[in-house]
């Protein structure tokens, strides 16, 4: 499988432009399919890779994808969140750059049996890594009370409605009528109000998605020790997709300035142009944030 196929990456041209020019090790915590690996291999011959990612079938369409650059690239199936750890394993202390993509993939999307579309009929998993925790879409609505999963719903896709979806999705379980995507999507549309051309069960999806896999948890670590693993003067970068991941990062940029940890390169949120919008909808929410390590 191509990275075309696999995911088309976004806000190519500005991760080329902070990190190609770092030579050295820089490390792709969310690797995909390889897009910007490869883009930033080509770019920098002095640049050594290391891909990190969850999910092993994201894995091999990157190892496809960087074949051409053998050797100068590792891929290893993790989560980020376990960066320091892995680091240390491999023997590399000497990391110029940081950059995750934290977007769900196309590839992702458009395969149904992994349960993150509401386009696509599949089970109610979303796990990021399939062969990883129990931890499912449907154990989240099961082993949750009506008001712990309200609290999911609203803190984790902001839904204002989240008590009368939650004993919706609740009362549809017990009677059998939950069962996949399909279902979740289409008592979504009965329970919540639309808004635009923007489908209610989106919200949804994303609040049990980042739940089934600690998004925010994995997130806020990356953020928590992302100067730890750099060296002075590197550079860490974070692709968001919505409000809640972007004020995450802009909040721990801006406390690191103040403590004296990072610069903002990025006082406002690099966004993709016009054309990369018309040419990829699916980026027009990204949203880049840089800083470099201080000291």
């Amino acid at each position: 499988m191509t990275d075309e196929r696999y995911h088309q990456p976004v806000l190519l041209r500005e991760i080329i432009g902070y990190f190609a020019p770092l030579g050295g090790v820089v490390v792709d915590a969310t690797v995909g399919g390889g897009g910007h690996a490869a883009a930033l291999l080509q770019e920098s011959p002095d640049l050594f890779l290391v891909g990190i990612d969850q999910d092993p079938e994201a894995l091999a369409a990157a190892a496809v994808r960087l074949k051409s650059f053998e050797g100068r690239y590792r891929l290893i199936r993790s989560n980020f969140s376990d960066l320091p750890r892995i680091l240390q394993e491999i023997g590399l202390d000497e990391v110029r750059g940081v950059y995750a993509d934290l977007g769900v993939s196309s590839h992702q999307l458009d395969t149904g049996t992994r349960g993150f579309s509401i386009r696509h009929e599949g089970p109610l998993d979303m796990r990021m890594d399939p062969d990883g925790s129990s931890n499912t879409a449907a154990s989240v609505i099961d082993n949750n009370s009506v008001r712990e999963l309200a609290d999911i719903l609203y803190y984790n896709g902001e839904i204002r409605s989240s008590i009368r979806m939650a004993k919706a999705m609740k009362t549809a379980r017990r009677r059998g009528a939950l069962t996949n995507t399909r279902d979740l999507a289409e008592l979504c549309a009965a329970t919540l109000p639309r808004k635009g051309r923007i489908h209610p069960a989106t919200q949804v999806f994303q609040a049990l998605r980042i739940a089934v896999n600690d998004e925010f948890g994995a997130l806020d670590r990356l953020l928590g020790f992302g100067a730890d693993v750099l060296v002075s003067g590197g550079l860490l970068g974070v692709i968001s997709f919505h409000s809640l991941e972007d004020r995450r990062v802009k909040q721990a940029f801006r406390a690191g300035r103040t403590a004296g940890t990072w610069e903002i390169l990025t006082p406002r949120p690099l966004v993709p142009d016009p054309q990369e919008e018309h040419d990829n909808p699916r980026s027009r929410s990204a949203k880049l944030r840089v800083a470099r390590r201080a000291s």
